[in-house]
């Protein structure tokens, strides 16, 4: 019987349904891409900035200047990882010569930075204080155009310096026009002493990559003790023509470095070779 034969017959075995896994726009999730934030050094503000952030904006690069109070390396630092702790998502920090310092002890305390780039900047190690590392420099000779001058601090009073403003250019910025340096001279922010002789924390330089622009004509902070900071954090390395303030007169150059550590952050590619321009 037909009916009979179809009952009788074993059942097949249960073979479990193998559900493939399909990767779809829904179930990727991309690493959001860093803000940039980018803190000045001594004897400036932020708005020295503008050519960088115009770059990186046409690039759709999120970016803000945080200011730099310039009052010490502890205020400063604490200030500086306040500010850069309230933007949301990861943060790659940009630091120009005494904000290279700032960065450096402010990055680890901040706890969302993941990335930092140094332009021009000092990268100090733990127990470091700039007032010595800078003595080390040949290739500077920013302490003959310095001029001192007192601020309350508490009950008394701290020095703080000033560069002369007749021998800004040369020092500070010699590949601006003239009349661009007296600028900047005009406006400079003076910067406490207490920045330089004020120990630095545990550097960041230590647990992030990192990345540094060295100009080849720096007689602020030095060429040389630029580049050996640099060497010694294990950055990768852009070499420039140009002044202290190359960000200013070149400020491609500065963006291109800093989009670079925003695809490599983003991504978590490996930092490329030594470059130079």
């Amino acid at each position: 019987m037909p009916d009979a034969d179809l009952h009788s017959r074993p059942a097949e075995p249960s073979v479990p349904i193998r559900q493939e896994s399909v990767m779809t726009d829904a179930n990727v999730v991309a690493t959001p891409a860093p803000t940039v934030a980018l803190v000045h050094g001594a004897f400036a503000d932020s708005s020295g900035w503008t050519g960088v952030i115009q770059i990186l904006r046409a690039a759709g690069i999120d970016a803000v200047a945080v200011s730099n109070p310039l009052r010490g390396i502890a205020e400063d630092s604490a200030y500086v990882a306040s500010a850069l702790a309230q933007i949301p998502g990861p943060v790659l920090a940009v630091g120009h010569s005494y904000g290279g310092a700032i960065i450096t002890n402010a990055a680890a305390e901040a706890g969302n930075v993941v990335g930092l780039v140094y332009v021009s900047a000092f990268a100090p190690d733990e127990g470091e204080k700039l007032i010595e590392v800078e003595g080390g420099s040949t290739d500077s000779v920013l302490d003959t155009a310095l001029v001192e001058r007192q601020y309350p601090a508490g009950e008394g009073t701290v020095t703080e310096f000033s560069i002369d403003r007749a021998k800004f250019h040369q020092v500070f910025a010699a590949d601006v026009t003239e009349e661009q340096a007296a600028d900047m001279a005009a406006t400079q922010r003076p910067v406490s002493s207490l920045g330089f002789v004020e120990p630095n924390g545990p550097p960041a330089w230590k647990t992030l990559p990192s990345w540094a622009v060295v100009s080849t004509g720096d007689t602020a902070a030095g060429t040389d003790v630029v580049r050996r900071m640099a060497q010694r954090a294990g950055a990768v390395i852009t070499e420039a023509e140009g002044s202290h303030v190359l960000f200013v007169a070149r400020p491609q150059v500065v963006a291109d470095v800093i989009m670079q550590a925003v695809e490599a952050v983003s991504q978590g590619a490996a930092t490329p070779a030594h470059a130079g321009v």
